[in-house]
């Protein structure tokens, strides 16, 4: 009895680790490669940009170390760390998924396999999105 005890501890530990690195990398994971596809501006500022209408392309991978790193027209031009954590919409003051990187928060409003989209967490949010 004391050995399948045993095997079962160790097996629930295994399960454990192995579906906390799934939730990291896996499906639905900010850690990916992403590329811009527009930002739309609200508000105040309404406005739709793409990177036909400005004239650049831009990326950013999100590494399992908590690093951001950012390119422009696939020229690296910035390493920065991310975090992710519960929080407040400006807006709404509900709760959220936030994410703060390069200087400025954003709620997470889509996570899938193959979107992000995010939206700067201030009283005049822009919205981005991102595709894989």
């Amino acid at each position: 009895m004391k050995k399948h005890f045993i095997f079962l501890i160790v097996i629930t530990l295994f399960s454990s680790a192995y579906s906390l690195e799934s939730t990291t990398e896996g499906a639905g994971s900010i850690v990916n490669t992403w590329i811009w596809e527009k930002s739309i501006g609200s508000g105040s500022n309404p406005y739709t940009v793409t990177p036909k209408t400005i004239g650049f392309t831009k990326k950013v991978i999100f590494t399992p170390e908590g690093k951001v790193i950012t390119y422009k027209n696939n020229v690296e031009i910035r390493v920065s760390n991310y975090q992710i954590e519960k929080g407040l919409g400006f807006l709404d003051q509900a709760e959220h998924d936030l994410i703060t990187f390069e200087g400025k928060t954003y709620i997470i409003e889509n996570l899938d396999n193959q979107n992000l989209t995010i939206t700067s967490n201030n009283a005049d949010p822009v919205r981005t999105i991102y595709k894989r």
